[in-house]
């Protein structure tokens, strides 16, 4: 039998086009499932004060509609209850110990820390945020060419033109609400019931509180509000099915225990992840979770090597499971930290701090006990409004009854000096209100977990147990109208105050 050597060729010419053509869209296919994610960000928002987290007031309609379809973390926290650190955490998925100057406010963020968005640009990625991104900060100083956060855009509709066909994207709309100072009777406005706010009991339940909580409430429902018109924008667009969404919040609200705290009230989050078509819907999930995860959970979820210095864990099995409550049993804590905040005391002397949070206990330990944990006085420039620069109704009660009997036991707890050990039963003190560290009958659980978290910490490089240099100590601070405030002309007539202040040596 004579063979037809050109016919053989050209049909093995043909199965190999066919192969190549095949592989092509099996990797075009593939390279389409690569998820989008977009993060929706309010800036200083407690977990708890949205309707979906169970607050009776305040009306956030489109966020409950997420976690009603998506999964609701309630034990999310950030590394630092601070904007800059907790943000360069969340970038790099590395605690700020690890992040020399990038572990404070209104430092600079060094170059050698590698951040998710890069390694998601150079996978293909489309990068790109609105708003803050990292900060607030110097990222020039330290020698960036960009902000960590990527290119900036003033709109999403302008991100998404600079889109090329069949291109995944990675989004981050900064929100400034519900950041201080509020808009003035915004609770009016938004025609918020304040007689039915809930008041922590480490506030004073008054008139004043009240009304400055309805105007923080008010600022989250005009977030919410923006949450909405980003989900109408991915559907027009085509991405909604295709896209992670997560809406979280940088740290805890602006109040006394709040934000520059390592208790609940500074560092837990609201924390609802959405993408029905892929990941099991409706779920409420009870594992310990951290902004610093984000980095190697999009990473993964997007094929990206994750780096061996990222020291957060993804929790993308959490995301592909369908499971409620407890998913993953290894994620029963989280540790937290605390730097320097604002410029709040002589030189700017920050305040360092660690906590381990369990679901029965808070353990947190003070470094340097002897400092004003809210700040100097008669600023406590720690607590917002930093330097009392503009307005604060909570903040300004506080100080000017302080001697009052009911107030002053809060202001001791928003202000005055702590003792170099914390511990709180969670189950009897939700507010954490009642220190239990000197107690006997406590004594067996601080010490374990004492010991737990000192261990952490050494595990994972911290210079507080290890000896190694702070480099966020006498960092630069980027913020000079910080160092020589001048408060509010009402701080200035109700408190008896000068009217500028220098916090630095001259």
């Amino acid at each position: 039998m004579k063979l037809n050597y050109r016919r053989i060729f050209m049909s093995l010419l043909l199965v190999s086009f066919l192969f190549q053509l095949g592989c092509s869209q099996a990797e075009k296919k593939k390279e389409e499932r690569r998820p989008n994610f977009i993060i929706l960000m309010s800036d200083n928002h407690s977990w708890d004060h949205l309707g979906c987290y169970g607050d009776p007031v305040i009306q956030t309609p489109n966020i409950d509609k997420l976690a009603a379809e998506g999964i609701r973390f309630t034990q999310a926290y950030c590394s630092a209850p601070s904007c800059a650190p907790a943000r360069a955490s969340m970038l790099t998925g590395q605690d700020i110990w690890r992040l020399d100057e990038a572990a404070n406010l209104w430092g600079d963020f060094p170059p050698q820390f590698e951040v998710f968005t890069k390694l998601l640009e150079e996978s293909g990625y489309l990068v790109g945020h609105e708003g803050k991104g990292w900060g607030p900060g110097d990222w020039e100083a330290g020698g960036r060419t960009e902000n960590p956060a990527g290119t900036k855009y003033y709109s999403f509709e302008e991100f998404y033109n600079d889109r090329e066909k069949g291109q995944p994207f990675f989004y981050w709309f900064s929100s400034r609400d519900p950041h201080r100072p509020f808009k003035a009777d915004g609770w009016k406005k938004g025609k918020i019931d304040i007689d039915k706010l809930v008041v922590p009991p480490y506030l004073p339940d008054v008139e004043d509180v009240r009304k400055d909580i309805g105007d923080y409430y008010a600022e989250i429902e005009n977030f919410d509000r923006d949450v909405s018109s980003y989900i109408q924008l991915l559907k027009e667009m085509g991405q909604l099915d295709n896209t992670l969404i997560l809406v979280c919040s940088d740290n805890g609200w602006q109040m006394p225990r709040g934000l520059g705290n390592l208790y609940d009230f500074g560092t837990r989050l609201p924390f609802v992840i959405s993408m029905p078509k892929r990941f099991a819907g409706g779920r409420v999930v009870d594992d310990f979770v951290s902004l610093n995860d984000v980095a190697p959970t999009f990473l993964e979820l997007a094929g990206v090597e994750i780096p061996e210095e990222m020291n957060a864990r993804s929790f993308a099995n959490i995301l592909e499971s369908d499971k409620d409550g407890q998913v993953d049993a290894t994620r029963d804590f989280v540790v937290t930290a605390r730097e320097r905040h604002a410029f709040a005391r002589k030189n700017g002397t920050g305040y360092g701090a660690r906590s381990y949070r369990t679901h029965d206990y808070l353990y947190i330990r003070n470094y340097n006990p002897e400092y004003w944990p809210a700040g100097d006085p008669p600023l406590f420039g720690d607590v917002d409004a930093h330097m009392l620069q503009y307005p604060c109704p909570t903040k300004m009660y506080i100080l000017k009854n302080r001697d009052k009997e009911g107030v002053s036991e809060l202001f001791d707890l928003g202000f005055g000096k702590r003792p170099a050990e914390e511990l709180y039963d969670l189950n009897k003190d939700p507010f954490q209100m009642n220190n239990v560290a000197g107690s006997e009958e406590y004594k067996a659980v601080k010490d374990e977990l004492a010991t737990t978290l000192t261990n952490y910490l050494k595990e994972q490089g911290d210079p507080r147990e290890t000896g190694a240099p702070m480099k966020w100590l006498n960092a630069p601070y980027y913020a000079e109208k910080d160092k020589y405030p001048t408060p509010s002309e009402e701080a200035i007539r109700e408190l008896g105050l000068k009217e500028e202040y220098s916090l630095v040596d001259e």
